[in-house]
């Protein structure tokens, strides 16, 4: 007869110590892995195409209707960036900045695409914060804090040293400097309309933080918060 070696010891202890242990098992149960949310895009124009990578899948539209869907590969290294590749669509993105020559945006990447055998060229990553404010426009989202994107027309829109918009009944306009110590409007003339509702605070708000220095912020490409430095914030959307 075989004897267990802790029962021989419980043998020789006392009765209160002679209680066996819990000994947990050493196999954690299995935890599905979290599928993986980081989503990379990348487009081109004339003609028109999309790619989306997430997943575990690599997902090539265009203005066609043609549709390829097929297994993420592991990326390949390249000349400053990586290369995706398999038998119906290739992948291959290279870290620069680039326009897609249509919206005036500027992205993180340069993307080629080889879809069944076809050449495309795009741009993909990440949207850039604009060199200058210079020939862009943008949604007023939110003031303070408040949603307003429901308002329609409110929006700030920028040329050369020049600014116009509007951020409930009246227009307004005037001249702008961006420098090391932030943004500075004005003065700035508006029209004198009467505001009805929260269209008249929305509208004062505004006018007070383009009366003073702002601070920009860019959290990503498309989205602009003007923090005024004495109070008040803004966040715009780009349009254009």
């Amino acid at each position: 007869m075989k004897h267990h070696p802790l029962l021989a010891l419980c043998a020789l202890a006392p009765l209160a110590a002679c209680t066996a242990p819990i000994i947990d098992s050493p196999v954690a149960p299995a935890v599905p892995a979290a599928p993986d949310r980081t989503t990379y895009r990348a487009l081109g124009t004339e003609p028109f195409w999309n790619v989306t990578i997430v997943d575990g899948r690599m997902v090539y539209q265009d203005a066609e209707q043609r549709v390829i869907n097929v297994p993420t590969p592991e990326p390949r290294p390249s000349f400053n960036g990586r290369r995706y590749v398999s038998q119906r669509l290739t992948i291959d993105i290279t870290h620069g900045r680039c326009s897609d020559g249509m919206s005036d945006r500027v992205y993180a990447d340069t993307v080629l695409v080889l879809a069944d055998g076809r050449e495309l060229r795009g741009c993909g990553g990440a949207i850039l914060p604009p060199a200058t404010l210079d020939d862009t426009s943008w949604r007023i989202v939110a003031i303070d804090g408040a949603d307003v994107s429901r308002e329609d027309g409110y929006e700030i829109q920028f040329e050369a040293n020049r600014l116009s918009g509007r951020a409930g009944c009246n227009r307004f306009g005037g001249s702008y400097r961006v420098s090391s110590d932030g943004f500075q409007a004005g003065p700035l003339a508006m029209t004198r309309m009467a505001c009805p509702g929260a269209r008249m605070a929305h509208e004062q708000a505004v006018a007070r933080l383009l009366a003073g220095r702002v601070r920009l912020y860019y959290p990503d490409g498309d989205t602009l918060i003007m923090r005024g430095v004495a109070g008040g914030e803004i966040r715009l959307r780009r349009s254009i």
